[in-house]
């Protein structure tokens, strides 16, 4: 539901206002997570994740509050900060969940409750409406359903970012299925230096996104920076299974999360210049529908590539004779990360075949 409710929320943002489209979707997050988290029966539950998916879509709101407040020239680094603290919400948020369930499996949920709280009271008293010239009136306000996610390809200086985006988020929910399965099962390591891995991608990604963007935006245009992203994003990804030794893939990981870290803020920055203020809304609720439902596309085509009878195979003979498995046997670990990598190359292709639609407006 989330996926359709990024950009109807941004439209309606676009008609009503972005504070108290904001605090509607707020609102519903902090009563959705006080049901989940008190929830004793599977409707209750199901309910509530319902109520959190129609409301949701804050991120488009804000994205379009980002625009709304600054210069063009200054886009690129607030949609780095913006992106940065996202990044780093997904550091902290794990460690709560971590600690809150040590109460109990709903502590989770009521402490997403709180902080949404506290979140709409902060929205409430010290967001001002930033929406200047609200789109007109429309009979079909509402009327931003499937059709209206598949049409956005189509949308002049925006069509081909989204496509980026939607590609982008493919490879990456490839990427992400065969990174852990690989760490873990072909490299021999364990969970918990897995975990740090990925806090290291959430550190190094908001210093990219903070200090790195800043000094990079001084220099070149956002759609170089974002060019530049992707090339370095798919070398990763088709380096990364070459040589099965940890540091390598390590220090292929650390530089992969480097570069990674500038496409989204690039690309919302350029979807932001190529449209008009009052469709800023319904833009960046399309491209967060985009990625969100191309990083569940991602995972499943991974899923195909690995020769699951093989791995099953060896490890019940492993099992049987406790002797270890062969490394051999965990070889199409691999294969996600090279297809991943070849499809981020397509990528790169596309965006750099299709750049005259977007970057004439690059600052």
């Amino acid at each position: 539901m989330d996926d359709e409710a990024s950009p109807t929320i941004g439209k309606l943002s676009d008609r009503f206002g972005r504070k108290p489209l904001l605090i509607i979707s707020l609102a519903g997050t902090v009563v959705a997570n006080l049901i989940v988290g008190t929830a004793s029966t599977a409707p209750v539950l199901f309910g509530a994740r319902f109520l959190d998916g129609i409301t949701g879509g804050n991120i488009s709101v804000a994205q379009a509050i980002i625009t709304d407040i600054s210069k063009p020239e200054e886009r690129a680094r607030a949609f780095g900060l913006f992106g940065a603290s996202l990044g780093m919400g997904f550091v902290v948020g794990p460690l709560i969940s971590y600690f809150t369930t040590q109460i109990s499996l709903g502590a989770p949920f009521l402490a997403s409750s709180i902080l949404a709280t506290i979140g709409s009271i902060l929205t409430i008293w010290l967001l001002p409406e930033t929406l200047k010239e609200a789109a007109p009136k429309s009979d079909k306000i509402f009327d931003l359903g499937l059709k209206k996610i598949i049409s956005g390809f189509a949308i002049p200086g925006v069509g081909a970012l989204l496509m980026v985006t939607f590609l982008t988020g493919t490879t990456f929910g490839m990427f992400t299925f065969g990174f852990q399965a690989y760490y873990i099962k072909v490299l021999a390591q364990d969970l918990p230096s897995f975990d740090l891995l990925f806090f290291s991608f959430g550190i190094l990604g908001a210093l990219m996104q903070t200090l790195g963007i800043k000094f990079l935006t001084k220099k070149l245009s956002a759609t170089r920076i974002m060019l530049i992203g992707l090339f370095f994003r798919s070398a990763c990804f088709a380096l990364m299974p070459i040589v099965p030794n940890v540091v390598y893939f390590v220090v292929v990981s650390l530089i992969f999360s480097v570069f990674n870290s500038l496409i989204q803020p690039m690309i919302s920055n350029l979807i932001s210049l190529n449209t008009q203020p009052s469709e800023q809304g319904m833009t960046s609720g399309l491209n967060a529908a985009y990625l969100s439902i191309s990083t569940g596309i991602g995972p499943v085509l991974s899923a195909l590539l690995v020769d699951k009878t093989t791995i099953e195979a060896a490890e019940k003979v492993a099992k049987e004779t406790g002797v270890a498995v062969g490394l051999d046997s965990y070889d199409s670990y691999s294969y996600p990360l090279y297809v991943a990598g070849l499809c981020a190359f397509a990528v790169l292709v596309f965006a750099v075949r299709t750049q005259r639609q977007y970057s004439h407006v690059s600052t």
